[in-house]
């Protein structure tokens, strides 16, 4: 397994896969290569491009550096990203595009965004993230209690009381427990964003990569909502609907978007 070394000598664990120019892939809450979408996009985008997916950091095969900061994970993409060859197209998904986006707004060298459903609340028609959300995740971990955060997590997010029940039965529990110390970094790098109210105008003004900005046409008028407003702060960007899908994306729904935007000159 190749590791690149981050700013602050964090081990950061990816693998590459494929043929064709760099796509750097940046994963959500609670996965890892070895757990979330990273296999499916790997295997359905091999075949176009050299697939970089990496552990972001206190996940799967990377390490981690106390204290914890936004600006650390932004380093650890950029390494992954310099092992691409310098620059590389990205493809991000839920807190992942948070991170991508403010690593395009830092400067990390990218030669175009695709995000997918930052989990933002922007507006009312859902309640805010409680502000004390991180605070509360990371308590519960100190204490020992790595199960009642991630439970904490699902049901912010949504998931059915029944369906987390029946979650912690299955063999997925342990691994989504052995993440659950990373839930606050997740909350913290979307910062004030899931507030309920607009984003700053000059929330992504530095942005000058080419950006498409997705939501699933299926998914709740919170995350649509939201993802245009991205769309609206970032420079140049597009925002468009990925038919049929939810927050939970398959490749096969994307593939002919994401491949046409990034074809492009």
């Amino acid at each position: 397994m190749p590791t690149v070394t981050s700013k602050d000598g964090t081990t950061i664990g990816y693998s590459a896969t494929g043929t064709g120019p760099a796509l750097v892939l940046v994963d959500g809450a609670l996965c890892s290569r070895a757990m979330g979408p990273a296999a499916d996009f790997t295997a359905q985008l091999a075949d176009t491009f050299t697939v970089h997916s990496y552990d972001r950091r206190g996940r799967g095969e990377s390490g981690d550096t106390a204290p914890y900061a936004v600006d650390r994970e932004i380093d650890d993409l950029r390494a992954v990203i310099e092992a691409a060859g310098g620059s590389a197209y990205v493809f991000a998904q839920s807190s992942g595009a948070a991170l991508a986006l403010a690593a395009a707004h830092a400067g990390v060298p990218m030669r175009r965004l695709v995000t997918f459903e930052a989990p933002f609340v922007v507006d009312d028609s859902r309640d805010p993230y409680p502000a004390d959300i991180a605070a509360r995740l990371r308590a519960a971990v100190d204490a020992g209690r790595p199960g009642d955060a991630v439970a904490t997590f699902m049901r912010l997010v949504g998931v059915p009381r029944v369906a987390l029940a029946l979650m912690r039965l299955t063999p997925v529990w342990r691994k989504l427990t052995a993440a659950a110390p990373t839930l606050p970094y997740d909350f913290t790098v979307l910062g004030d964003a899931g507030s309920g109210r607009p984003l700053p105008l000059d929330a992504y003004a530095a942005v000058t990569v080419p950006t498409l900005v997705l939501a699933g046409a299926k998914s709740p008028v919170t995350m649509r909502t939201a993802n245009r407003q991205i769309a609206d702060r970032v420079p140049g960007a597009r925002y468009a609907e990925v038919p049929g899908a939810t927050h939970m994306l398959k490749a096969r729904q994307v593939k002919a978007q994401l491949t046409e935007f990034l074809a492009e000159r």
